[in-house]
């Protein structure tokens, strides 16, 4: 029986947005899942919130002059094979449990852009990838999760035994609990190579059109749009479609691994400078990146094999790559609207393409049916995401209004991904957040959990 011992390993360090310094918190580093409990006794006034990873857009594993209690140093991975099962203690990175998994002939199942998110932030965050069309977010896998809540108390909470708080715990932001594990299915795979079809698309409606009438044939689908293409060819795009290999396929189409069907080793291929000249990303530059992306991307290609890296995670490819943003650093904003809001879709890349909008990083996908999670984001429709320098003229004025856009059109955005929201807005794109605070304060009455993105939105 592990030892507990009675103060976690703790330092302090300054949080806050961009370069404004702010009040400093108190990191735990526990060590054993008695630490773990021991970092939620005697909260300071200011709360305590989870971190894994600390790969958030936003704020919310941000506790400025509370505590922060990093989860990755308990550690346990526990597979069955014969369920297709996997239980993970909550700081296991998804980049740990691909290295062990893919050469066992399985996959994690869900992945967002990045491998380097946490099980416990996984859930948190309810994130989804791009096979939401077909299996919707990383909650639906889930079996049942190991919840720490501010009492002490470990509970076992499963969709059958406590839908409310599973549900609530299901994109609720590390505002319910520490998830210390969790079990979840893992789909079986033949390879580690992913067979793909790539398209040109000339403009917004025809990568809608392909995708309505043709994701249902593959099991991951994502486009990737120039928001400074105007005029006739505005919202032009590459749309990428795909699923695993076979092993019959990979011999047939002469696979790099066709000898080691289920090879996963990646690496860092490129290191970002660790000095960017302020201004590098303006219209110019990234008008010529988008130009050369669309160019180089063939009209349309069947049956390309790439491998996970490449398909899945290809910005964790280069080390640092967030330092393009120069000193400023950038926000990501992603919203949701329903499939009926087609025109605010068109209307919203519209208006990203008419500020000129200097994102070279900008995507579409199509999510499936939505879950029971109250604050939950993926509903059925479509869903735009962006990378967008902090330094645009103008960024924030543009983005309120388009916040209120989504918001009438029945939409939502990102909470895992936000940092500017006007709470006001909260309730109109998550109409079941009462619910979601009743059960909240259920498992925290004293209002234990808390972190700067509560705070700033009022979410409990």
């Amino acid at each position: 029986m592990a030892s507990i011992s009675p103060e976690p390993v703790a330092h302090r360090v300054l949080t806050g947005w961009g370069n404004t310094p702010r009040s400093s918190a108190t990191v735990m580093h526990p060590a054993t899942s008695g630490e773990m409990a021991a970092s939620l006794a005697d909260p300071p006034t200011r709360g305590v919130v989870a971190r894994g990873l600390g790969r958030s857009y936003g704020d919310a594993a941000q506790n400025a002059g509370g505590r922060v209690v990093d989860t990755t140093g308990v550690g346990r991975v526990e597979i069955d094979d014969a369920a297709g099962t996997v239980t993970a203690s909550g700081g296991t990175s998804l980049d740990d449990l691909m290295r062990i998994l893919v050469p066992r002939g399985r996959f994690v199942p869900v992945t967002p852009g990045t491998r380097f998110v946490t099980v416990g932030g996984a859930i948190a965050a309810d994130i989804h990838g791009k096979n939401h069309h077909k299996v919707g977010s990383w909650c639906e896998s889930v079996q049942s999760m190991r919840l720490l809540v501010p009492s002490g108390e470990i509970l076992e909470v499963t969709p059958q035994s406590d839908p409310d708080l599973f549900w609530a715990t299901a994109g609720g932001m590390g505002l319910t609990g520490i998830v210390t594990e969790a079990t979840f299915t893992c789909p079986a795979i033949e390879t580690s190579q992913v067979l793909v079809d790539t398209v040109r698309a000339a403009d917004l409606d025809a990568v809608m059109d392909a995708m309505v009438t043709g994701d249902h044939l593959y099991d991951y689908s994502v486009a990737w749009i120039d928001l400074m293409a105007t005029g006739m060819s505005m919202g032009r795009s590459v749309l990428t479609r795909g699923r695993f290999a076979r092993l019959d396929e990979l011999d047939e189409l002469g696979g790099a691994t066709s000898d080691r069907p289920l090879a996963y080793n990646p690496t860092v291929r490129l290191a970002a400078p660790p000095w960017v000249p302020p201004g590098l990303l303006n219209k110019l530059s990234v008008r010529a990146f988008n130009e050369l992306w669309f160019r180089r991307a063939p009209e349309h290609r069947s049956d390309e094999l790439q491998s996970i890296a490449a398909f899945f995670h290809p910005l964790d490819l280069m080390r640092g790559w967030n330092r393009i943003y120069g000193s400023r650093g950038f926000l990501q904003w992603q919203f949701v609207v329903p499939d009926e809001a087609h025109d605010t879709l068109r209307s919203v890349v519209g208006a990203l393409t008419e500020s000129g909008c200097t994102s070279f990083l900008a995507v579409l996908k199509r999510f499936g049916p939505g879950n029971a999670g109250p604050l939950s984001f993926p509903a059925p429709g479509w869903t735009l995401a962006l990378d967008i320098p902090a330094a645009v003229a103008g960024l924030g004025p543009l983005l309120d209004r388009l916040d209120v856009m989504v918001a009438d059109a029945g939409g939502r955005v990102y909470l895992a991904k936000d940092s500017r929201l006007d709470p006001t807005l909260l309730h109109q794109m998550y109409p079941r957040l009462d619910q979601w605070r009743q059960t909240q304060r259920r498992v925290d009455p004293d209002g234990v959990l808390t972190s700067d993105l509560n705070r700033r939105l009022g979410l409990t």
